[in-house]
């Protein structure tokens, strides 16, 4: 766990968070007292689910796209 002061809070925020992405803890302290920590969002860290099995499972569309774009208009004619 880190302890910065609010003035060098302020000054690296951007280099504080991309600490907290690599997973450490930032307390901020005021008149050395603790007011605020900074922690990772455990929702952030979330990983989603790889495209490539979903793509995977698309059917493989015989016509190109302005042929099915072009035969949907027609229809409605």
């Amino acid at each position: 766990m880190k302890t910065v002061t609010l003035a060098e809070a302020q000054a690296q925020l951007s280099s504080l968070i991309e600490q907290v992405e690599a997973g450490e803890e930032i307390v901020i302290i005021k008149d050395g007292l603790p007011i605020a920590r900074i922690v990772l969002n455990p929702a952030s860290s979330q990983q989603l689910p790889s495209l490539v099995e979903f793509r995977a499972k698309q059917p493989w569309q015989s016509e190109s796209a302005g042929d099915f774009i072009r035969r949907l208009r027609d229809m409605d004619r």
